[in-house]
């Protein structure tokens, strides 16, 4: 009411409101605010690092939508102002800024993409199937990522206690993918995005580590699964760059190293 309010105001005072609003201009005016408006909605950035797999599982699911976004490479040694000022809490890629309003950790973001964004639902629409869904999605963050950390520092006993329990972990996941076509079912969803970081990242790691933990003679189920997922256009184009990510690993770990002594 309030914009009808101004536009009337500044029609003759002496003409009618029907016909002030039938006014050409007067229209004009109005449908470029409400084409600004529509455009301001539609502003999507990303704020990532080309290495993470979390910031690539945002990417992916923002390709599989069709959403149009601004990709903000950040520099994780030298934090932009930007990204501090819109994840003030944890400081961390990847940030999702929707019309200006930041919305921070990957899982997060990937609900309120699918929630704002309803066309190609990636989460399940059944309550169980959802439930399950984020279930394993926490235990793919929160058990397997962090065991492969933990093994990627590690030496020693340590090391190969880790190590085992990675191969527990990637065995209840080919339980949990057994008889589907995806983690999500028919068609790739959310939970095969999360888990997108086994055909991102979980192979180079193995490689600069030197270790033979994920192998296809051993997990021939999710290996079935990747070269599905590898097929999808979005997918590939999400890959990370194998060879600079080596780098960037045996750098980081190196890097480590030196630091522990």
């Amino acid at each position: 009411m309030a914009e009808i309010h101004v536009i009337i105001s500044s029609c003759d005072r002496n003409v009618g409101i029907a016909t002030a609003l039938r006014r050409k201009p007067v229209l004009v005016n109005f449908t470029s605010k409400l084409e600004q408006t529509m455009a301001d909605e539609d502003e999507v950035k990303l704020f990532g690092m080309w290495a993470s797999p979390y910031s690539r599982r945002v990417e992916l699911a923002l390709k599989l939508k069709g959403i149009p976004y601004e990709y903000v490479e950040e520099d994780l040694s030298s934090k932009s102002c930007l990204l501090l000022k819109y994840n003030p809490v944890h400081q961390k890629i990847p940030v999702l800024v929707h019309n200006g309003k930041p919305i921070a950790e990957s899982l997060v973001i990937l609900e309120y993409i699918d929630e704002t964004w309803t066309n190609n639902p990636i989460l399940p629409q059944d309550p169980y199937d959802r439930a399950m869904a984020r279930f394993w999605a926490k235990f793919i963050d929160e058990k397997l990522l962090m065991t492969t950390r933990k093994a990627s520092v590690a030496s020693g006993k340590e090391k190969e206690q880790a190590i085992e329990e990675i191969t527990e972990q990637l065995k209840l996941l080919e339980s949990e993918l057994q008889g589907k076509e995806y983690f999500s079912g028919p068609s790739i969803g959310y939970l095969d995005i999360v888990a997108s970081v086994l055909v991102f990242w979980f192979g180079n790691l193995q490689e600069a580590l030197g270790v033979d933990m994920f192998t296809k003679e051993k997990f021939p189920i999710i290996f079935g699964w990747i070269g599905k997922v590898a097929e999808i256009d979005a997918v590939e184009v999400c890959r990370i760059p194998k060879e600079k990510h080596l780098e960037y690993i045996r750098t980081r770990l190196e890097a480590f190293k030196s630091a522990s002594k």
